[in-house]
C-alpha cells in the first residue's frame, strides 16, 4: 500500500473511533490523546493488529471507496441533527420553509462542544445526542395528538391515552394491526434515540477534527442569527433565526408545572356544589313522572352545521327530524355547549357534563371519579323517583368507574343482545342501541321512571364502514347488519382522502341523528324528555383548521310546560341551533338544569 493512501486510511481511523485528538488541539504534532488520556504516537502507518481484517482492511483495499463513504456518512449525520432541530411539532407546519433557518440551539451546542475538554466533550455529545432524540420523539407525538387533540401531548397527564390509542387500532384494524403498530413504534422510538446519538458523536468528531473551520463557521452563524433576530429577517414569513427548541422546552416544562399544582386547584373546585344540601324532595319537581333520557352524539360538534361542505346535508336531516317530531307532538329547543375537549376524550365531555366540573384530562378525570361529588345521575337517584340506567355501547370491558356514575344498571356492549359485527371501532350500530333499550328498560310495562344516560357511538371516528337505517322491525338480534357492513368503506382507503374522511363523517352524524330522532318519535310519549348533544368536534382532518370546541345541544318534549321552563335560555326552536344561539361551558349544564327543573321555578 502506498504511504499516501496509508497516512489516509489512519487519518479516517481517527475521526471514525474519536479515541484521539488532533495535533492541533493535543499541542505537539507528534503526538495525540488516547482514549484513557495518555499520550501515543501518531504513526503515519496503521498497524495490522490495529485494524480489523474486515471493515478496515476493506476500507485500505479502496480508500476512495472509504473515503465517499466516510464524507457520506458525515454528511447524513449532520443532516439529521439539523432535521431533528428544526423540525416542528405540527404537520401543518412541517414545508420546505421549517428546514431554511437558523437554530439557536444548534449553533450554541456546537460552540459548547469546541470549547470543552476531551473527555467532557464526549459525554456531552452522547447526552446532547440521546436528549435531542427524546425531543424528536416528543415533537412526532404532538404531530399524532395535534392531529386528533388539537393539542400537543402532556408529559404529566397524557400516557394512559396511548394505552387508549392502541385500544383503538386493536378495534379498528385488529390485534395484527395493534401489534404490528406497538412494535413499529417502540422500534422507531429505539431508532431514533440511537441514530440521533451516532449523528452528534460524528458531528463532534468531524467538527474537532477541523476545529478552526468549525469555530470560524459557528462565529459565523452565531453572528448571522443575532443579526437576523435584530433585523427581524424572514423567508416567505417565516423568521430564518429561530429558537424554537427552547421554546418547546419551556413550554413543556411550565405544562408539567401547571399539570403538578391542576390536582390542588381541582379539589378546591369540586368541594362547591351549589345543590349539595338541598333535600331530595326540592329536587328536579319540574321532571316527576317523566322519562329523562340524556343521550350522547360522539363527535357531533360544530363543524357538522356550520361547514359549507357538511351544513346543507346534515340542516337537512335535522329539519326533517324537526318536522317529524312536531308532527308526534314534540317540540325542542337547542343551544350551544363548549367541551373541554376535541377530536377524542368523550369521557371527560361525559363527567363534564354530568358533574358540572371542567373535566379537561385524566387526573381530574379520576380525581373525580374517585370522589363524592355529584351528578346529574346521582341527583336523579337521591330523589328515589328515578331508575337511573346506562346505555354503553362502547364499554367492551371492565369498567369500575360506572360505579361513580350512580347508575341502577348498566348495559355494555356485551349486555344488549346484538349478535351482528362491529363498525371498525364501533360495537353496536345506534339504532341497535336504542331499539335494546325499549326492550330491555323503556318498554316495560308498570315500571318506574326512568334517567337514562345513552351513549351513541357509530359516529366514532374512523367513520368506517358505518350503518344505515333499516325497518325498526327487521333489526332482530343485529345479524343484519353483517350485510350492511359488507357494502360498507374500507377505513384505510377513506383515510387516504381527507374529503373522503370528511364525507363518511357527516355521513356517520346524519345516521346518528336519523336513529334518535326517529327513535322518539315511534317510542316516545307524553312522559318522555329526551336531551342530546355531542361530546366534542370530530378530529382536525374534518374539521380543517377549525379550533371551535362547541357542540350542539338540544331538549325534546311533548309536554310544553318542560320547555316552558327553560324560556330564559333563549335557545332555538328546533333541532338546529342558530349561529348566534348561547354557548355555555359544559360545566355550566348541571347547574343550570337543576335549577330550571327545581321548585323555584314552580
Amino acid at each position: 500500500m502506498s504511504q499516501e493512501a496509508a497516512e489516509q486510511v489512519a487519518q479516517e481511523t481517527t475521526e471514525e473511533t474519536g479515541t484521539a485528538e488532533t495535533a492541533e488541539e493535543a499541542g505537539r504534532p507528534e503526538e495525540a490523546e488516547a482514549a484513557d488520556g495518555s499520550k501515543a504516537a501518531h504513526t503515519a502507518e496503521p498497524s495490522s493488529s490495529s485494524l480489523s481484517p474486515g471493515w478496515f482492511g476493506w476500507r485500505r483495499r479502496y480508500p476512495r471507496t472509504a473515503r465517499g463513504v466516510t464524507i457520506g456518512t458525515s454528511v447524513l449525520a449532520g443532516a439529521l441533527l439539523l432535521f431533528a432541530l428544526l423540525v416542528p411539532n405540527q404537520l401543518e407546519q412541517l414545508d420546505a420553509e421549517a428546514f431554511f433557518r437558523l437554530p439557536a440551539e444548534g449553533i450554541l451546542l456546537a460552540g459548547l462542544l469546541l470549547a470543552l475538554p476531551p473527555r467532557s466533550r464526549r459525554l456531552i455529545a452522547v447526552v446532547s445526542g440521546a436528549l435531542l432524540g427524546l425531543l424528536t420523539v416528543l415533537k412526532f407525538v404532538d404531530m399524532g395528538f395535534y392531529q386528533v387533540l388539537a393539542r400537543p401531548f402532556d408529559l404529566v397527564l397524557d400516557w394512559i391515552l396511548l394505552d387508549d390509542a392502541a385500544e383503538f387500532v386493536r378495534e379498528s384494524f385488529g390485534r395484527t394491526g395493534q401489534v404490528l403498530a406497538v412494535a413499529g413504534g417502540i422500534v422507531l422510538v429505539v431508532a431514533v434515540l440511537v441514530l440521533m446519538t451516532l449523528a452528534m458523536v460524528r458531528v463532534t468528531n468531524l467538527m474537532v477534527s477541523h476545529r478552526a473551520v468549525a469555530a470560524r463557521t459557528t462565529l459565523v452563524l452565531g453572528t448571522a442569527w443575532i443579526t437576523c433576530v435584530t433585523l427581524s429577517i424572514q423567508i416567505t414569513g417565516v423568521p430564518l433565526a429561530t429558537k424554537g427548541n427552547a421554546d418547546l422546552v419551556n413550554n413543556r416544562v411550565e405544562q408539567v408545572r401547571a399539570g403538578l399544582r391542576d390536582g390542588r386547584v381541582f379539589q378546591k373546585q369540586a368541594a362547591v356544589d351549589a345543590f349539595a344540601n338541598t333535600p331530595p324532595d326540592q329536587l328536579l319537581t319540574g321532571l316527576r313522572g317523566k322519562d329523562v333520557l340524556f343521550t350522547f352524539i360522539e363527535s357531533y360538534g360544530r363543524v357538522a352545521i356550520d361547514d359549507p361542505a357538511m351544513a346543507p346535508q346534515v340542516d337537512a336531516v335535522l329539519k326533517e327530524g324537526a318536522s317529524n317530531l312536531k308532527s308526534a307532538g314534540f317540540q325542542s329547543r337547542s343551544g350551544w355547549l363548549r367541551s373541554p375537549v376535541t377530536g377524542a376524550g368523550s369521557w371527560l365531555a361525559h363527567s363534564t357534563f354530568l358533574s358540572g366540573l371542567w373535566i379537561k384530562n385524566q387526573q381530574r378525570y379520576r380525581s373525580l371519579t374517585t370522589s363524592d361529588r355529584a351528578t346529574l345521575n346521582s341527583y336523579f337517584r337521591k330523589t328515589g323517583a328515578w331508575r337511573t340506567v346506562g346505555v354503553v355501547p362502547g364499554v367492551r370491558r371492565a369498567w369500575p368507574e360506572g360505579k361513580y356514575f350512580a347508575l341502577d344498571h348498566i348495559y355494555d356492549s356485551e349486555h344488549l343482545g346484538y349478535q351482528g359485527p362491529y363498525f371498525s371501532w364501533t360495537p353496536v350500530p345506534d339504532q341497535f342501541s336504542l331499539e335494546a333499550f325499549q326492550r330491555l328498560e323503556h318498554g316495560k310495562k308498570d315500571r318506574e321512571p326512568i334517567m337514562a344516560e345513552i351513549i351513541l357511538a357509530s359516529s366514532h371516528n374512523p367513520w368506517s364502514p358505518i350503518a344505515r337505517m333499516i325497518d325498526w322491525d327487521d333489526l332482530g338480534d343485529g345479524s343484519v347488519f353483517h350485510q350492511i357492513k359488507k357494502e360498507g368503506t374500507d377505513p384505510a382507503e377513506v383515510w387516504k382522502d381527507p374529503e373522503r374522511v370528511r364525507t363518511e363523517y357527516r355521513r356517520a352524524i346524519e345516521y346518528s341523528i336519523h336513529s334518535l330522532t326517529q327513535w322518539v318519535e315511534r317510542y316516545g310519549t307524553d312522559d318522555t324528555v329526551l336531551v342530546f348533544l355531542g361530546d366534542h368536534q370530530p378530529v382536525p382532518t374534518v374539521t380543517a383548521g377549525n379550533t371551535s370546541k362547541d357542540v350542539p345541544v338540544t331538549i325534546v318534549a311533548r309536554d310544553q310546560k318542560v320547555l316552558d321552563r327553560i324560556t330564559d335560555w333563549h335557545w332555538t326552536d328546533g333541532l338546529k341551533p342558530a349561529e348566534n344561539a348561547p354557548t355555555w361551558g359544559m360545566d355550566e349544564f348541571r347547574d343550570r338544569f337543576l335549577t330550571a327543573y327545581g321548585p323555584g321555578k314552580d
